[in-house]
């Protein structure tokens, strides 16, 4: 399965650096350099990490073969995506990957089911678990210890606490 851990945002300089939108929890190990990175469209690709460093809390990336702005520039918007075995879980117990949570049940602390984790957005405040409930309709719960106070992948189940609110928003608490 392929994974992808991070967006080309833009150039950076005139020697061929690009800046990244990181998108995985592990930036030091995906653009360590010698990886080599698929794309997304994939004719941009692969590419080879020649240099990655921090600046200013960006992550800065150099590869093989981009030695100006111009063709820096060319792979502005490019996905990278690195490939992993499905299998593959984090050693910190409260790391997922994306493919581990869609598709979990999702349930009350009483075990009340309530619809299925759909999607799993990566917003810039923190990460938000899309839920279909039951009814078909979808509700974005931040995907944080106080609402999400457990994951159990063996069991297939995401636990939500059911703050008011949250689970049925159409609900107006002032009534």
């Amino acid at each position: 399965m392929q994974l992808v851990i991070g967006r080309v945002a833009r150039a950076h300089g005139v020697h061929g650096d690009v800046s990244i939108d990181v998108r995985t929890d592990d930036p030091d190990r995906r653009f360590a350099v010698g990886s080599s990175l698929a794309t997304e469209p994939s004719e941009r690709g692969p590419l080879k990490v020649v240099m990655s460093r921090w600046h200013s809390g960006r992550l800065l990336v150099s590869f093989a073969g981009l030695t100006d702005r111009t063709a820096a520039e060319a792979l502005q918007g490019t996905m990278l995506v690195v490939d992993v075995d499905e299998a593959e879980r984090f050693n910190d117990p409260n790391e997922f990957y994306d493919h581990h949570l869609i598709g979990l049940r999702a349930c009350t602390p009483d075990a009340i089911e309530i619809g299925v984790v759909d999607d799993v957005l990566h917003l810039p405040a923190q990460d938000v678990l899309a839920i279909k409930r039951l009814d078909g309709v979808e509700i974005l719960v931040p995907f944080v210890a106080e609402l999400v106070p457990s994951v159990d992948l063996d069991a297939g189940t995401v636990t939500v606490e059911p703050v008011p609110g949250l689970l049925d928003p159409d609900v107006d608490e002032r009534e």
